[in-house]
């Protein structure tokens, strides 16, 4: 069989994976995050993409070096522990927080602003109108590739090269101080920052969609599927690397028009005003809905997928209950969802992250299932206690532990066990990993 694809087939599958991350988050965060750090943008920035950009593309790279599916990157854990978790991050990506945040922001940037007087019903329609399109374009899961790759994110991205052409031609203003946290610690500051786009929790599962969409293209064998699999995760990091430095840009630059602003959806739209006048709402509309759009109907598909292997209800049945799920959380409202997130972020970004990392030195662990137990342990009792602390709880008995108050308290145990995973135990059996080449 032709284990193949045409180069535009690889562009459209990168193209693909680029639109499943680029929502909602990716489009509200970096604006205030570069207006906060003004002239240490720089540093925000590498922080910003560290998380942002750096680890999705790590974790879709991982997916492929440990064979393509969640169950080959949870090898090592015991089956329960790895549904449990795959669960929760669906939970959390899904109808939880990340997709209804999809129709939120759509909401607040592209529909809101229209409206002299918006309100509740307002919002409960457009959500209802809005994942009505995801779940109609997330039934057909084969047809994905076609559909987002080779359409929706074209024009999307069309409508991001103009915004950041203008964004770098003609800024709306100069760089002012730092402000908060990025005074004195911008690349920290930035490095959690990029939690809030949970491109990291995407990664682990879009990766079924591209191995999905690479079937429907008659690429099975282990090798051709880790190679296209990277293909696109690198478009995709290009792609979003793009974006991030664009709206950071604008945000540095956007004091003038948008000093005081407390999100970032009201920087980008002010500056967009600015810089196109009355045209300028209708190019963010179709930038922000077009972009929360294929996330949203990334991540219902994803969720589907995974739910409809787990229990008798059918991949089309679970794409309906997820987008009404999801358009009754967006009913909760923007603000609220994101102060809820937080701490979950906080609590289990860590452990994907030990996770992506064990995955890369799988093969030098004498042990690799006591390795993966205990430092996944370890990694999830230090980030709960960074996620108290962001919930507001005292936990300043942990003070000591080094970057607790730059909320990465997990940071030295988690790799110092990692270390000590290297020296500890007897080796193995051949893993699945060998045994499925």
């Amino acid at each position: 069989m032709n284990q193949t694809l045409k180069l535009t087939d690889i562009i459209a599958l990168g193209f693909m994976l680029f639109a499943f991350f680029l929502g909602a988050g990716n489009i509200i965060f970096p604006p205030l995050a570069g207006q906060l750090a003004g002239e240490n943008m720089i540093p925000a920035m590498i922080g910003f993409l560290g998380t942002a950009v750096g680890l999705p593309l790590a974790t879709i790279i991982a997916i492929a070096v440990a064979g393509g599916s969640w169950e080959h990157l949870t090898q090592d854990l015991p089956k329960r522990a790895a549904m449990l978790m795959a669960v929760l991050i669906f939970i959390i990506i899904g109808p939880a927080f990340a997709a209804p945040r999809t129709g939120l922001v759509a909401y607040e940037m592209a529909v809101k602003p229209i409206f002299i007087e918006a309100t509740q019903s307002h919002l409960t329609l457009f959500s209802v109108l809005f994942f009505a399109v995801a779940i109609f374009f997330s039934w057909s899961q084969g047809k994905l590739i076609d559909v987002i790759g080779k359409v929706l994110t074209p024009v999307l991205f069309i409508g991001l090269i103009i915004l950041a052409f203008a964004v770098f031609v003609d800024p709306q203003g100069s760089m002012q101080f730092a402000q908060g946290e990025y005074l004195k610690q911008p690349l920290q500051k930035g490095f959690l920052e990029g939690y809030n786009t949970m491109d990291t929790f995407g990664a682990l599962m879009f990766g079924v969609l591209i191995v999905d969409a690479l079937r429907q293209r008659g690429i099975t064998e282990q090798k051709a599927t880790a190679r296209y699999l990277i293909s696109a995760a690198c478009i995709a990091a290009i792609g979003l690397a793009f974006v991030y430095i664009s709206l950071f840009y604008l945000g540095a630059t956007s004091s003038a028009v948008a000093s005081g602003a407390d999100n970032g959806g009201i920087i980008l739209s002010l500056y967009v005003q600015s810089l196109f006048g009355p045209y300028g709402q209708i190019v963010l509309s179709v930038i922000v809905l077009l972009a929360c759009l294929t996330t949203a109907i990334g991540l219902i598909s994803a969720c589907s997928d995974y739910f409809s292997s787990l229990t008798p209800v059918s991949y089309k049945q679970w794409v309906i209950i997820n987008g009404v799920a999801c358009a009754v959380v967006a009913n909760v409202g923007l603000s609220q969802l994101i102060t809820l997130s937080i701490p979950v972020l906080f609590a289990l970004y860590p452990v994907a992250i030990a996770l992506v990392v064990l995955t890369f030195i799988r093969k030098f662990l004498p042990s690799p299932k006591l390795a993966y137990r205990v430092v996944l342990a370890v990694s999830l009792l230090f980030a709960l206690i960074d996620a108290l602390k962001v919930a507001g709880f005292d936990v300043s008995a942990f003070s000591v532990l080094p970057m607790f108050d730059f909320g990465m308290g997990w940071l030295l145990p988690t790799f110092a066990t990692m270390i000590g995973m290297l020296f500890v135990g007897k080796s193995e059996q051949p893993s699945l990993n060998k045994e499925v080449a």
